[in-house]
């Protein structure tokens, strides 16, 4: 089974970058909707960004948009999600999920409950 492991979370400084990496174990990476999820401290993780399996059709919550960019390449088995113009309220436990549902391949839309495999997350702490 594919395993993900997330890498690029830090300390910053509010309006600064971040750039997030997840890295999965197996070629078959190209196969699954990729996802980037946070989670707040005391909160319910939630959908940030996701990628559908060629890369082609990128999905945002509004939360994020603008400031953020998920990219995939298949070819490195990588997920990526730039972070720009950071601010205190991204401040959480990045995670990324894969999956293998059909919505989740073709648009990268993916719900929790949609998610087969988690990567272990990595923090990200935005200070004012």
């Amino acid at each position: 089974q594919v395993q993900l492991v997330e890498s690029g979370g830090g300390l910053v400084q509010a309006g600064g970058s971040l750039r997030l990496s997840c890295l999965a174990s197996e070629r078959t990476f190209s196969t699954y909707g990729m996802a980037w999820f946070r989670q707040a401290p005391g909160k319910e993780r939630q959908f940030v960004a996701g990628i559908s399996r060629s890369g082609t059709k990128q999905h945002y919550m509004e939360f994020v948009k603008g400031r953020f960019t998920i990219s995939r390449d298949n070819a490195k088995n990588t997920v990526y999600i730039e972070m720009n113009s950071l601010k205190p309220e991204d401040t959480a436990v990045y995670y990324c999920g894969a999956s293998l549902g059909t919505i989740a391949q073709a648009t990268g839309m993916i719900s929790t409950a949609a998610v087969n495999i988690w990567g272990k997350g990595t923090l990200v702490t935005v200070s004012a």
